[in-house]
């Protein structure tokens, strides 16, 4: 972390107030409970906000789930020997 200058700091603020600061403090409960992913803004225009993200990637999870069900299956039968 960068460290402060006295004068850099606004005359309301005192350094004793902040406390002394933990590195990686919440870093294990933001690794296990955090699933954010940034997104290019090209994509990031397209949504208005998180709910459509979700709805798009819902309606693609159905979209590939069923596209491979169906090449799952063969009409064909295997030749004998091959």
């Amino acid at each position: 972390m960068k460290r402060v200058r006295r004068d850099e700091l606004r005359p309301e603020y005192k350094r004793s107030d902040f406390g002394r600061g933990v590195r990686g403090k919440y870093f294990k409960s933001y690794q296990s409970g955090t699933n954010l992913v940034l997104l290019s803004p090209d994509v990031a225009e397209v949504f208005q906000d998180d709910a459509s993200v979700n709805e798009a990637l819902r309606s693609l999870i159905k979209v590939a789930h069923r596209s491979v069900g169906l090449a799952g299956r063969s009409s064909r039968r295997a030749k004998a020997g091959t």
